[in-house]
């Protein structure tokens, strides 16, 4: 059984869609980061990009609804929040609203 409060969640960025405004990166700087192309990308815990298309990273537990809110309010429809256990996506432009 799987559940989004208590699985695992992970974060990826399509850089092909992003507009640059910065949302995620207000919402949770921990996770997201600007590079020098002005595009959002997501970060590892050891504080490094992830640059590789697709590139996915753990949420922190403490930054879940931060992480999951930048997905709901990205402007670009980018920023995609998938479950850890099966892929699904629980935030952004493929999740199935409630």
């Amino acid at each position: 059984m799987t559940d989004v409060a208590t699985d695992q969640l992970q974060v990826w960025v399509d850089q092909d869609l992003c507009t640059g405004d910065g949302l995620c990166v207000q919402y949770a700087p921990e996770v997201f980061e600007f590079d020098v192309d002005g595009l959002a990308y997501v970060k590892g815990v050891d504080g490094e990009l992830r640059l590789a298309p697709g590139s996915r990273v753990d949420v922190p537990e403490h930054l879940r609804l931060e992480v999951i809110d930048s997905a709901k309010e990205c402007p670009g429809e980018c920023i995609h929040v998938v479950r850890g256990s099966d892929g699904v996506e629980v935030a952004g432009p493929e999740a199935e609203d409630d």
